[in-house]
């Protein structure tokens, strides 16, 4: 009886190798981790804005457009609830990813902004807040890359077959992308280098 429960088991044990469970597991696990960079990249964006707006506001307090306008965006961003779930719903997913890119869009508006103010380019402050936005920026861009990567494995594994069927028998469904209309836009990081106007 041992011996048949031995061989059963391990007939139990190739079939979920061999049917995509453990891949199923393993790159939705990695989607998981990938996301929770790719917030983390995001929220350390959003923290850096506070302090950037007061600093240009301190030299370009008449541009209240578009200072108004990061604020706003960075509120709506705010708003939205990035929770592990948020990676299972097509339709929230879509909302989180908008509200960035217009974060994204208001951040590129006051970079240009700043180009008309060269006390503020020269401030010492500004510019180690602008450092820190690019790094930031494309640390952003390195982390949604991973998120796109893992995404992309996972959704191939849902959908081939025989791991299409395991899929299917527990669930596991295909994950929303970074996908818009102006993506070659929004994952570009906004152009903060300012250092060859200030050599003039």
């Amino acid at each position: 009886m041992r011996k048949v429960f031995a061989v059963f088991a391990a007939i139990l044990t190739l079939g979920l190798n061999g049917c995509g469970y453990n891949t199923l597991q393993s790159t939705d696990e990695q989607i998981k981790a990938s996301w929770a960079e790719v917030l983390n990249q995001y929220q350390r964006r959003a923290d850096l804005i506070p302090n950037l707006v007061q600093t240009v506001k301190g030299f370009a307090a008449q541009e209240q457009a578009i200072l108004l306008g990061v604020t706003n965006a960075r509120a709506k961003v705010g708003t939205i609830q990035a929770t592990p779930e948020l990676i299972n719903d097509a339709q929230a997913f879509s909302k989180f990813q908008a509200a960035q890119g217009e974060l994204s869009s208001a951040l590129s508006r006051l970079m240009v902004v700043v180009e008309n103010y060269p006390q503020l380019k020269s401030d010492a402050n500004f510019r180690d807040l602008q450092a820190q936005l690019e790094g930031t920026e494309n640390r952003i861009t390195v982390a949604r890359n991973r998120y796109i990567d893992a995404v992309r494995e996972y959704n191939v594994t849902v959908r081939a077959f025989p791991s299409n069927l395991t899929a299917k028998m527990f669930g596991f469904k295909e994950k929303p992308q970074f996908t818009v209309e102006n993506e070659k836009e929004i994952s570009a990081p906004p152009k903060v280098d300012f250092s060859a106007q200030s050599s003039k």
